[in-house]
């Protein structure tokens, strides 16, 4: 009789993927008996955990998965506000009616129990994509961030850059982002009387959309906003609109920081921290 042959492959699949789980539910456990320890353990955590464990919306797929990470483990979130004049602050009152930094402040009330949310705000007034790119290392991957919101294609018309340059430029910079480990927002021109008067503007605006849509990044849609708080009487044209025709005002700013908070919410999939962190 010819013994029977054992196949243990199963075996050692399920042994390696017990260990596995192990260790996540190891970190875990530390982190639900000491808050504090995430600082010191969110590195431990594996890039590609199922994030559902630790609160993440099972029914909703994370566009943001870093930032979902950072929410779901209550680390410290990190952002650039990346991009020009609109980012910068110009046409508000003080750089803290700037959108970026009424974002922080809308976030660190959204998530209290994080190790701290930061919004650095690398905005220069007049540059376009090249422009942009030339400090990409330096303003934004250097850095670090989870996340970098990316508000580009106004100036791109007002200078003479083809949209086919503009499309090609922007993608690049997208995926050297994407493979640094960063989730990227993008957010599309603003709607206002001087891109209005410019030919070819609404084509940097459309080019936006259809590299967010084609890459699976998440797009801010200033300019249907802008409208949008015109016709529900949210703000006056006077409210929204600096001097210059251009730049938008505090009334405007403090409604964009609003929907990138609500955007950033959404796109992580909702993700909640712990309840054993928040505590």
């Amino acid at each position: 009789m010819v013994p029977s042959v054992i196949d243990t492959a199963p075996l050692r699949t399920a042994t390696k993927s017990f260990r596995s789980l192990a260790r996540t539910a190891g970190v875990i456990a530390g982190l639900m008996l000491l808050p504090t320890a995430v600082l010191a353990t969110a590195d431990l955590l594996p890039t590609s955990l199922d994030l559902t464990i630790l609160g993440v919306d099972s029914g909703t797929e994370a566009d943001l998965p870093h930032v979902a990470r950072q929410i779901a483990i209550g680390a410290p979130l990190r952002i650039v506000a990346f991009g020009s004049s609109s980012t910068e602050g110009i046409g508000a009152s003080s750089p803290s009616k700037a959108y970026p930094a009424l974002l922080e402040a809308a976030l660190r009330k959204t998530y209290p129990q994080l190790g701290g949310v930061t919004v650095l705000n690398r905005g220069i007034g007049g540059e376009h994509t090249d422009d942009m790119l030339r400090r990409l290392d330096r303003d934004v991957i250097q850095a670090e961030p989870q996340l970098v919101i990316w508000q580009t294609g106004s100036n791109d018309p007002l200078r003479g850059v083809s949209v086919e340059h503009f499309r090609e430029a922007t993608v690049g910079a997208i995926k050297r982002m994407q493979e640094a480990g960063i989730d990227v927002v993008l957010m599309e021109p603003q709607w206002c009387p001087t891109l209005d008067a410019t030919p070819g503007s609404s084509r940097f605006r459309d080019a936006v959309r259809e590299i967010g849509d084609e890459l699976g990044v998440p797009v801010i849609r200033r300019a249907d906003l802008m409208q949008d708080w015109i016709r529900e009487g949210k703000l006056t044209r006077k409210q929204l609109f600096a001097s210059d025709g251009l730049h938008m005002a505090d009334g405007g700013y403090a409604l964009l920081a609003e929907a990138a908070a609500a955007a950033i919410t959404e796109d992580s999939g909702r993700a909640q921290v712990a309840e054993a962190v928040a505590e």
